[in-house]
């Protein structure tokens, strides 16, 4: 049966064959948070296989790669033009350019990979499985750092419900996680009646028993660490979230009253009980380092003793030297400011405009001009709280680069966002479980605040206790846990693990096919 369909994917031809593998991508995407229906994609890889069998060179192999991107990326990333609603009058046309624009930019990584493992390909040989396998690995490692980086929501994350298989992450990161997840995926192919059965079925079964095996090991990572988060919390910390539609925000008649709705809500009962009130990214719609009645009244939010840290606008320098910062601020019951911190990954589009001086547009968040990045990652003193590494929005979604590799390891993670760009999309969910991936692979707690959710805290395990839901207005008081005692191995090395996996993998790959094996070839 595998055999028979296997040749009706290769027999396709013309609008046929690209509608199958643009379909295919988007279907790929449901295996991402938060639907996970991660079966899908024993019938995506192997379509991508056989259609990668009767491909003309390297040419084809880049159009394969790409179409199967474009339908990918347009499902994993379709929130995209919900920012575009937000204000529709100056934005909307551009709805449609921004989905299907962002996902024609992400295919080029699959399709760049694809076609450098072509001249390595023998199709029909089940070897070329490894080499699928790898080059999507290495399309993801690529991704988190070409063209400014955008590694939203890998492969790996289809295993965010199995809390075993996630701790992997701490010794080869999410990208490991995703060329295991594409070699599985892969399996299929090697059922072809073309192909010796023994073979066959001992590659099979090796293959699928990856999955089984991290869960076991993953398991007794977490029955031997779980016993570490006894004891006194790091810290006590408030969540502030008062779900303030985005149309809101910035309107100049609410301001006011959306900061003293964010100050009540920090001032409830319990206050005298935690170290932290946390409110989101840009929650002071004010630059505060340069008015001091703003200060003044977000004093009334500090905890006795304690430190208010919310995100708000900075600027820096007078007329033409005048710049722009999305930032973190930390104050004390004084209305001072004891600490700073700096965007440092600006989203394009966002908060600035690449090529700025050639293209005719604007950025679509409020404000005249570019935002400027800051210094990152660092790691932050803040009075007498624990050294911690702060991110802003999606700097959370890059592997290996949350924490600064120079300076003091920090003992948690703080990711202050606004996801009510998105509205009720997938977008958020998926970023609160990128957040939670952070947390494993790096072995810190790690402290989430958003406008309109989803906050929460997640422990160095990625365990949750409690959150606060989309669109859910409130506030939660939260233990973070310590984080563990060890380094993990991903923090310590970073992604050269799943790089150098991916090159061994594909290495072998072309080794087993200048072997002698039984296969059809086609």
């Amino acid at each position: 049966m595998i055999t028979r369909i296997a040749t009706r994917v290769r027999a396709l031809s013309g609008w046929r064959a690209h509608g199958v593998v643009l379909v295919a991508g988007l279907l790929g995407a449901l295996a991402l948070p938060p639907i996970y229906i991660s079966p899908i994609l024993l019938v995506v890889f192997p379509l991508l296989i056989w259609r990668m069998d009767v491909t003309r060179g390297w040419r084809g192999a880049f159009g394969l790669g790409w179409l199967f991107g474009l339908g990918y990326f347009m499902g994993m990333t379709h929130w995209v033009g919900a920012a575009m609603l937000v204000d529709i009058a100056t934005f909307g046309w551009l709805l449609p350019i921004a989905v299907v624009g962002l996902a024609a930019i992400l295919g080029l990584f699959p399709a760049v990979t694809l076609a450098l493992v072509r001249p390595l390909w023998r199709a029909g040989h089940p070897a070329r499985v490894l080499l699928m396998a790898a080059a999507w690995g290495l399309g993801e490692w690529i991704r988190t750092w070409g063209l400014t980086g955008f590694p939203w929501a890998p492969l790996g994350m289809t295993w965010m419900p199995f809390d075993g298989i996630l701790q992997s992450a701490s010794w080869f990161g999410v990208l490991g996680l995703s060329l295991m997840t594409a070699l599985v995926a892969c399996a299929p192919v090697l059922l072809e009646e073309s192909l010796s059965r023994r073979m066959a079925w001992s590659l099979l079964v090796l293959t699928l028993f990856l999955p089984l095996a991290l869960e076991g090991l993953g398991q007794l990572r977490l029955a031997a660490l779980e016993g570490e988060e006894g004891g006194d919390p790091l810290l006590t910390v408030r969540l502030v979230q008062p779900s303030i539609p985005q149309t809101d925000k910035w309107n100049r008649e609410l301001m006011v009253g959306n900061l003293r709705r964010y100050i009540a809500m920090s001032r409830l009962p319990g206050l005298d009980k935690v170290d932290v009130v946390v409110w989101g990214e840009t929650a002071v719609p004010y630059a505060i380092d340069r008015m001091a009645d703003v200060r003044a009244a977000l004093a009334e939010a500090v905890p006795p003793g304690g430190i208010l840290i919310t995100g708000a606008p900075r600027v820096s320098g007078e007329g033409e030297n005048r710049a722009f910062y999305n930032s973190l601020f930390a104050l004390d019951g004084s209305g001072q400011v004891v600490a700073v911190f700096d965007k440092f990954h600006l989203v394009p589009f966002g908060e600035y405009v690449p090529f700025g001086e050639y293209l005719p547009l604007d950025k679509i968040t409020v404000g005249a001009g570019d935002f400027s990045p800051g210094p990152g990652p660092r790691t932050l003193d803040i009075g007498d709280l624990p050294p911690v590494s702060p991110l802003i929005c999606y700097e959370v979604i890059f592997p290996g680069a949350v924490v600064d590799p120079m300076a003091e390891r920090p003992q948690w993670l703080l990711n202050l966002t606004n996801d009510g760009w998105y509205g009720r999309s997938t977008g958020p969910y998926q970023h609160f479980q990128i957040a939670r991936m952070r947390a494993i692979e790096e072995g810190l707690p790690i402290v989430r605040v958003a406008n309109t959710g989803i906050s929460g805290v997640v422990s160095p395990l990625g365990q949750v206790s409690a959150l606060l839901g989309l669109y859910e207005e409130g506030i939660l008081d939260l233990e973070v846990p310590k984080p563990v005692q060890e380094r993990t191995i991903f923090s310590r090395f970073g992604n050269k693990i799943p790089v150098i996996f991916s090159l061994i993998i594909c290495a072998f790959g072309v080794f087993l096919q200048k072997r002698k094996v039984k296969y059809n070839k086609i």
